[in-house]
């Protein structure tokens, strides 16, 4: 499991300061642990873009953004990913 969680774990310099982290293929609660786990790496006002293929990453981000202290900055969807943009609080 280790071995796949380093492979999600994607950092992109390029996407203007954003850190992405890319939890498709993964269900729940991976995509919200890694999330937890990636944010406390991050200052705060750092943005952390989140994407996903489980269907309920989108309602647990975003109770975890609430309870966490996080700010949720949008959240779309396609065909088969939810992109959730994130500002570690």
């Amino acid at each position: 499991m280790e071995a796949l969680v380093r492979e999600k774990m994607m950092v992109d310099e390029k996407t203007g300061g954003e850190k992405i982290l890319d939890t498709s293929g993964l269900h729940c609660p991976m995509p919200v642990l890694l999330t937890r786990r990636r944010l406390r790496t991050l200052t705060p006002g750092t943005r952390l873009v989140v994407m996903a293929t489980d269907p309920l990453a989108e309602l647990d981000l975003a109770n975890f953004c609430r309870e966490e202290g996080h700010v949720l900055i949008s959240v779309s969807k396609d065909a088969d990913r939810i992109t959730v943009r994130i500002e570690r609080g």
